[in-house]
């Protein structure tokens, strides 16, 4: 199977991104990306869309983010043209708080790509004509941009970029309202946990802002991301104090507290069997 890497199609390590319009008259072999996540747009036609061993019909309207571990290959293609956008993951960490709380966001660019590569998974957001018209206005002015390579372009197009995370992310949210699927009840966990992971959660409360049980709240959290809410929540909080303790000289009872741990001595415990080292020799070793 062939590995793709970014380089073949930009050098430029300033800003390692790429766009382009593709025409598929023929099928593309199964490949994998060494380096980076690719947002497709189909724009026109249809194709069989082969994931690992899986394979699903995708056509006009139809976006989908495949992420560098899982190998895909395109199958009959008829009048099949799409957009290839090859982005760094790091990229999407320009989000703001608002948007990677966004349950379309979580959903489209972080859920879906991870799901597709450990199991059969055929979710994709469909966008009816006139949104796919937008969105195709919006991948012209960036191919134009692009290709021009004027004086600030890769600052326009990073924020045209970000633009189209933002539409692409709220046309998911609107396409799943009232399908009530595990996906979008994941991400609306998700999405609840990282707005408030610094502040006093409960299973019960996180389940309710979902919209299920603490029960299948659970399950669908193992099954899919192979871990509990509990468990999700305790690693954004101890996240938060690894940079707490390397930008600041708090003591380790106040980055404790401000992490949303209530006991200092609980605290110091799970940061010791994550990181295999007390929260002052992490301070000291940074």
């Amino acid at each position: 199977m062939l590995t793709v890497h970014l380089n073949w199609f930009t050098t430029d390590e300033q800003f390692p991104f790429f766009i382009q319009y593709g025409g598929h008259d023929e099928d593309m072999d199964l490949h994998n990306h060494s380096d980076f996540s690719e947002l497709v747009i189909v724009l026109n036609g249809n194709a069989t869309h082969v994931v690992n061993t899986e394979a699903s019909f995708i056509k006009k309207g139809n976006v989908f983010v495949i992420d560098g571990a899982t190998a895909h290959a395109y199958k009959d293609p008829h009048d099949f043209k799409i957009c290839n956008i090859m982005y760094k993951p790091e990229m999407l960490r320009a989000a703001g708080p608002d948007l990677r709380t966004s349950k379309g966001f979580q959903a489209l660019f972080i859920l879906e790509p991870f799901f597709r590569n450990i199991q059969h998974y055929e979710s994709k957001l469909s966008l009816p004509i006139s949104n796919l018209e937008f969105v195709s206005s919006l991948i012209s002015s960036m191919i134009e941009e692009y290709e021009s390579k004027l004086q600030g372009y890769q600052t326009m197009l990073s924020s045209r970029f970000m633009e189209l995370v933002v539409y692409l992310s709220r046309q998911y949210e609107k396409q799943e309202q009232g399908l009530q699927s595990n996906l979008m009840h994941l991400a609306n966990a998700i999405s609840y946990i990282e707005d408030h992971y610094l502040e006093p959660l409960t299973l019960e409360g996180v389940a309710a802002k979902s919209g299920i049980s603490v029960r299948h709240l659970n399950r669908i959290f193992q099954s899919y991301y192979q871990t509990t809410p509990f468990s999700y929540l305790q690693r954004l909080r101890l996240e938060h104090a690894c940079a707490l303790l390397k930008k600041t000289n708090l003591p380790i009872t106040k980055i404790s507290f401000e992490s949303g741990f209530n006991d200092s001595n609980y605290f110091t415990r799970q940061f010791t069997k994550i990181y295999r080292m007390s929260p002052k020799a992490y301070r000291r070793s940074q």
